[in-house]
């Protein structure tokens, strides 16, 4: 086997993907070992800001800020504050948290199902990718429990004792929602801090401080890199990773019987889990592609977070947008095909009536804007993937918007129509809501790995080079930087 082998996807390398010349694309370029490797990611860990860093953090955390002022602002003066009405009595709230849950669907994807699938393309994305989907998990679960109108009472939602002896309604969607969301946020929670644990030691093993030792040093939890600990490592990951894979698919079903269970035209069909579930991946990697992009620039990782890498996600999200597309077709097919006159009347009220200008948005970023994929040259240059992502991030918000709004503000008795109009408090909180996952997601481009180092490490070249019985580090490398093989972990 060559080096060129080795450095390209091909038959002879277990990462293969393709035997199209035009894609055995590196997954790492340039001349990198694994020490610089490391070197490029730890410093990122270790150096002062730039000051691109600074003046984004600022912003995001003035965002953040204005969203802790506005939710005690509607706890002193009540849901009034916001454009909800009867009967729209789910307004931004709502939309901002499936919108949100979705965006936390593409790092479970990328990390657990891609991993299971041995897709070794995955590994320059994917602790963007878990550290995104926590993040957007906290930004979701925010909503629904300043939602039920008295926070300080939202423990209720939780099958606790309490002073009332009062149980939650199990029949509920909303609850069925706590269960799921919370399921999910703590297996991602565990998936993502176990994948960091090698790279948490290296960062602990370069510190300089005292602080950055203490604080790595518990973090990385006595990680010394033995045969036993990476043994016992790639054990727990696959458990992870076998436990989230399910969730990918339960978490945005149980979202969507949220309205599904609903005996309302425009929410009671049997085909919004998998529609909810590909919409929340399509919108997910997009948003890995937002903040893909920039990063690998500015942090100076073109070399590893490749073009490879983000022509595969555009990929799945040009076929995950493939799927949404036939789910819209399908809506309509089924509203006329059904011939109900109230759900007809809806998905007619959707394109022609008051909110057209919010349906035929999010036609066009969901299905016309990223059709510039399907050309290589837009692919593999930032301005047509940026522009095809940004589409993608506006127009799941709008589908959100539609799916919520236009379905409640006419209902069955046109006595009872009205308009919702969104106050200055929800489009603050919506604006708020992206500071926090901007504030926590900046916080984790500083002070922790934004690359699996020990994941893009196993793809290079270096990685199949250790021909030794017992897969000894070779001359001149840092045994350190040198992941053993687990498959002689597992023979010995």
């Amino acid at each position: 086997m060559t080096t060129l082998d080795l450095q390209y996807d091909t038959p002879a390398n277990p990462g293969n993907l393709t035997d199209d010349p035009r894609q055995r694309a590196p997954l790492v370029t340039g001349d990198n070992d694994f020490t610089s490797v490391t070197n490029k990611v730890a410093r990122l860990a270790e150096k002062w800001p730039d000051l691109w860093w600074w003046v984004a953090f600022f912003i995001a955390l003035n965002l953040f800020g204005l969203l802790q002022v506005l939710i005690g602002y509607l706890v002193l003066t009540g849901v009034g504050v916001w454009g909800n009405n009867q009967p729209v009595s789910w307004g931004f709230p709502i939309i901002n948290f499936v919108f949100w849950v979705g965006i936390g669907h593409a790092g479970t994807l990328i990390s657990a199902i891609l991993y299971l699938f041995r897709q070794n393309w995955r590994t320059g994305i994917n602790r963007f990718a878990e550290a995104m989907t926590i993040f957007a998990v906290m930004c979701a679960g925010m909503f629904p429990g300043i939602h039920v109108g008295r926070p300080w009472l939202a423990y209720w939602l939780f099958p606790i004792p309490n002073q009332m002896d009062a149980w939650p309604q199990f029949r509920s969607p909303l609850l069925w929602d706590v269960f799921a969301v919370g399921t999910y946020a703590t297996v991602s929670l565990l998936f993502w801090y176990v994948g960091m644990v090698p790279d948490l030691a290296t960062l602990r093993d370069r510190a300089t401080n005292r602080l950055s030792q203490i604080a790595y040093g518990i973090l990385s939890l006595g990680w010394c890199g033995s045969s036993r600990h990476w043994h016992r490592f790639e054990r727990a990951y696959l458990i992870l990773a076998a436990l989230a894979t399910p969730l990918v698919l339960s978490v945005h079903s149980v979202v969507s019987f949220d309205f599904a269970v609903a005996q309302l035209p425009g929410w009671h069909s049997t085909i919004f889990p998998p529609y909810f579930v590909a919409g929340a991946i399509y919108g997910g990697f997009a948003m890995v592609i937002t903040l893909a992009v920039p990063a690998r620039k500015l942090f100076g990782l073109e070399e590893i977070i490749t073009e490879r890498h983000i022509d595969n996600a555009c990929r799945v999200m040009l076929g995950t947008g493939m799927i949404v597309f036939y789910a819209y077709s399908t809506e309509f097919f089924i509203a006329w095909y059904s011939g109900e006159h109230y759900e007809r009347f809806v998905f007619l009220n959707r394109a022609t009536g008051p909110y057209a200008w919010a349906f035929w948005t999010m036609i066009f970023c969901n299905l016309i804007g990223p059709q510039v994929l399907w050309f290589r040259q837009a692919r593999h240059h930032w301005l047509g993937v940026m522009f095809a992502a940004m589409c993608v991030n506006v127009g799941m918000w709008f589908e959100r918007f539609v799916i919520v709004i236009t379905s409640l503000h006419r209902d069955f008795l046109p006595s009872s129509w009205a308009m919702f109009h969104p106050t200055w408090v929800d489009l603050g909180m919506l604006a708020g809501s992206f500071g926090l996952f901007f504030t926590f997601f900046l916080l984790f481009c500083k002070f922790l790995p934004v690359i699996a180092m020990a994941e893009v490490k196993t793809v290079m070249p270096q990685a199949h080079a250790h021909s030794g019985e017992h897969g000894e580090a070779l001359p001149g490398e840092d045994a350190a930087d040198y992941r053993p093989d687990p498959h002689w972990v597992e023979r010995r």
